[in-house]
């Protein structure tokens, strides 16, 4: 066969993948009204943030403020103590998301490569916790906690995280299932332990999953309300999702400064999405490959 019939041939096989041109603009078209859905509350939250009370009025569903008032996002900011709520929210993020990259990691390895009799079903047990709702678990948890006098503190947030996650827990098996387990079988034979293994050689090896991990993780307790409404009473600790809830009452109906205060405390999470979009999919993609 020429090269000119072989590249033929190729064309038209990756265009018989690829579809019929009408459905991939029929497709195309669904994809663009969809996204446009979706990211127009966004731009409108940010076009609120930098008008005027007046021009939120006379605004409506326009995404151009007609007076540009960029002294919102300080006016905003100013009007709570927000560097003690961001302080609590790092504190509140950063040590969960580290403490559950590295408690799943190591729980979930146990699982992939450990073979003890009964580890299925206790890994079948772990499973079954993602069936109970958090407000099932909250009432007893509010118990410990305050029998541990911990109440208005920031630890009922964070301890629970160094036990892990039963959904980060799978993901991490999953993933170390898809390495060879010949990596495991020499380490045995050269005497290493099965901490050894896991630190020196599958966790370096676990960048992917670990970064999925930890964005998931960062996003969901950085928007963490329902927790910190539970545990947290004064504003020592109160973290920023507690801070916007509580923003109206102080505020009264300031729409562009609640908009101004909602976009500084949403952009971490939105910034650090895109960032890592590649490594989130690529990372639990893996898990489920073949």
């Amino acid at each position: 066969m020429s090269a000119n019939a072989k590249a033929r041939t190729a064309a038209e096989a990756g265009g018989s993948r690829r579809g019929p041109l009408g459905t991939r603009i029929l497709a195309l078209t669904l994809l663009v009204i969809g996204s446009v859905g979706f990211v127009y509350p966004f731009l409108w939250m940010i076009a609120t943030a930098l008008r005027t009370p007046e021009g939120v009025a006379h605004g409506g569903a326009s995404l151009w403020p007609i007076q540009w008032q960029w002294s919102n996002f300080v006016d905003g900011l100013d009007s709570f103590p927000f560097w003690t709520y961001l302080r609590n929210s790092l504190l509140s993020t950063l040590v969960p998301v580290v403490a559950v990259v590295f408690s799943s990691s190591l729980v979930g390895f146990a699982f992939a490569r450990i073979r003890a009799r009964g580890s299925g079903l206790l890994f079948a047990i772990v499973l079954s916790t993602l069936l109970l709702p958090q407000e099932v678990t909250i009432v007893p948890q509010f118990i410990l906690f305050k029998n541990l006098d911990m109440i208005d503190t920031l630890w009922p947030i964070i301890v629970p995280t160094f036990f892990g996650s039963a959904f980060f827990i799978f993901l991490y098996r999953q993933f170390y299932l898809r390495l060879p387990e010949a990596l495991t079988d020499a380490a045995l034979i050269d005497g290493a332990s099965w901490f050894r293994i896991w630190f020196s050689i599958y966790l370096p090896l676990s960048r992917p999953i670990i970064i999925a991990t930890a964005v998931l993780q960062f996003m969901s307790y950085w928007n963490n309300f329902f927790q910190a409404a539970i545990y947290l009473t004064t504003d020592r600790w109160k973290t920023l999702p507690l801070a916007l809830a509580g923003f109206q009452s102080v505020n009264g109906t300031d729409t562009p400064l609640l908009m101004a205060t909602a976009l500084v405390i949403t952009m971490p999470c939105v910034l650090l999405f895109f960032i890592a979009q590649r490594h989130i999919i690529g990372g639990i993609s893996f898990t489920g490959s073949k």
